[in-house]
C-alpha cells in the first residue's frame, strides 16, 4: 500500500512538474498557447510527439527551426508529396495560422516547452559503425547532434529514433519537401545505403542523446 501511495505521489509529482513551466509559458505567451491547443491532438499537451499519428516531439525545438518548418508547409514547400502522410496531415494544421504574427508566436510556444525524454523504439543499429557514417552529419548538426542555425540545420540529439528514420527515408526518396536544405538532406541521405545504415547512425544518435542528459544532470 505505502508503495502504491509512493509511485502514485511521484506521477502526480512529474505532472505538476511538467504543468507549471507550461503555465508560466502560457501566462507570458497568451497567444502561442491558445493556438498550441490545436497541436496537441497529434503532439501532444507538452510536444511529446506521438508516433502513432505520426507526430514528431516537437518540445524544446529552436524558435528558428520551428517557424521556418511551419513556413514551409503554409507556402506548400513540404507536405504536399503525395507519400508523405505525416505532411499531408500537417499541412492544412499550419495553414490555420493566418498570419506570421500567429506563427510566430506558435512558434515561440513550443520552443519554450520543456524538453521531453524520448523513449527507445528501434533495434538492431550498430553505434559504432553509425558513428563513422555519422562523421559526414557533423558539419551541419554539429558533432554533439545540437544541430547550427547558420547552416538551418536542427538539433537531432533528442529526437525521436522513430522519426529519425522516417525522416532520413522520406529525403532519401524525396519526398519529404522542396525547400532548399531538404534538396541538400537527400544527397547526405543518399550516402546511407540502406536502412540498415540508417539505424547504425541513429544508433549512434542516441548515445548523443544519452551524454546530453547526463551533463544536464550533473
Amino acid at each position: 500500500m505505502h508503495s502504491h501511495r509512493s509511485l502514485v505521489i511521484a506521477a502526480a509529482c512529474v505532472a505538476l512538474a511538467a504543468f507549471v513551466p507550461r503555465a508560466a509559458l502560457a501566462a507570458d505567451n497568451p497567444r502561442g498557447a491558445e493556438l498550441f491547443e490545436l497541436c496537441t491532438q497529434c503532439h501532444g499537451a507538452a510536444g511529446e510527439g506521438n508516433p502513432m499519428a505520426l507526430a514528431p516531439s516537437i518540445a524544446a525545438l529552436p524558435e528558428w527551426y520551428v517557424l521556418n518548418q511551419l513556413n514551409h508547409f503554409r507556402t506548400g514547400a513540404r507536405g504536399t508529396h503525395p507519400e508523405d502522410v505525416g505532411g499531408l496531415r500537417m499541412y492544412p494544421m499550419a495553414m490555420t495560422l493566418k498570419t506570421d504574427e500567429d506563427t510566430k508566436a506558435v512558434a515561440a510556444y513550443v520552443a519554450g516547452l520543456p524538453p521531453v525524454r524520448q523513449t527507445q523504439t528501434l533495434s538492431g543499429g550498430d553505434p559504432a559503425r553509425g558513428a563513422q557514417l555519422y562523421a559526414v552529419c557533423t558539419q551541419c548538426h554539429g558533432p554533439n547532434g545540437a544541430g547550427n542555425p547558420a547552416m538551418q540545420s536542427p538539433p537531432i540529439a533528442g529526437q525521436a529514433d522513430w522519426y529519425l528514420l522516417s525522416s532520413l527515408q522520406k529525403f532519401k526518396a524525396g519526398t519529404r519537401g522542396t525547400y532548399p536544405n531538404a534538396a541538400i538532406m537527400r544527397g547526405m541521405a543518399g550516402t546511407l545505403p540502406d536502412e540498415q545504415a540508417m539505424k547504425d547512425v541513429i544508433a549512434h544518435i542516441l548515445t548523443l542523446n544519452a551524454n546530453t542528459a547526463a551533463n544536464a544532470a550533473q
